[in-house]
């Protein structure tokens, strides 16, 4: 009796459990492989949400504090202007007082020109273009040129901009501060709508299109005109941008 209890597992049980534990650990593999490859595709989701949320607080900062200079007819002083055009991506030069001073004794103060536009990015990078940033502390007659350059957001699919009239109280899609439409006037606000890629989660080979939108109200733009605001006001007026 003691001799059979002693007796060691035979060659088929060994098999069977050998068996039993590669089930276990072929499942249990597939689940860390698919937990793992899930979390790599949320990683990245929580990435390009970061970095449209770090581009916007960016350029609404900016925006914000655009402005134009009274002394727009003095003789060798450099005009402030602030343009927008329209295309296929949007870009947009202005001045701005959100200038932060970075090193000691600098000789600058909170005065920028800024500049925002959309170009290739390399194959290597993956889905979509770069959003640029440039960023001059000094003003100059070169408003759209020089300056530090470096990249405000990656894989970016679309970047649209939009201008409120004040004097109209409507929206446009380009503006220039110089043209006789507008003259030396800043928009009263600006929407920026910007659609980025993103892997999706439900095929991580595919990508998919997350929109992002804000619009930023100018604090140094003209209020808005008595007529249009009263249109604003008229529960029958249609909205800016047409009717929702």
């Amino acid at each position: 009796m003691t001799r059979r209890l002693r007796r060691g597992m035979t060659l088929f049980e060994v098999m069977i459990s050998i068996g039993i534990l590669m089930i276990l650990a072929g499942v249990g593999w597939s689940s860390l492989e698919d937990a793992i490859e899930m979390g790599d595709v949320l990683s990245k989701g929580d990435i390009t949400t970061r970095s449209a949320r770090v581009a916007f607080d960016r350029m609404r900062r900016e925006l914000q504090l655009a402005f134009l200079t009274p002394h727009k007819d003095n003789l060798e002083v450099y005009q402030t202007v602030f343009v927008g055009t329209d295309g296929d991506p949007d870009k947009v030069w202005f001045s701005t007082l959100a200038h932060k001073r970075l090193y000691k004794n600098t000789r600058e103060c909170d005065q920028a020109e800024v500049s925002l536009w959309v170009d290739d990015a390399p194959r290597d990078m993956g889905p979509g273009d770069i959003l640029y940033h440039r960023e001059s502390a000094r003003i100059d007659g070169l408003p759209d040129k020089d300056g530090r350059i470096w990249p405000l957001a990656y894989h970016v699919e679309t970047f649209n901009l939009r201008y409120l009239n004040s004097a109209t109280f409507e929206w446009v899609d380009d503006w220039d501060s110089r043209s006789t439409d507008t003259p030396y006037q800043l928009p009263r606000a600006v929407q920026i709508g910007m659609v980025l890629k993103s892997q999706d989660p439900d095929d991580p080979k595919q990508s998919i299109d997350v929109p992002y939108v804000t619009t930023v109200e100018l604090f140094y733009a003209d209020p808005i005109a008595p007529k249009a605001a009263g249109e604003l006001l008229d529960p029958g007026a249609t909205p800016p941008g047409g009717a929702q």
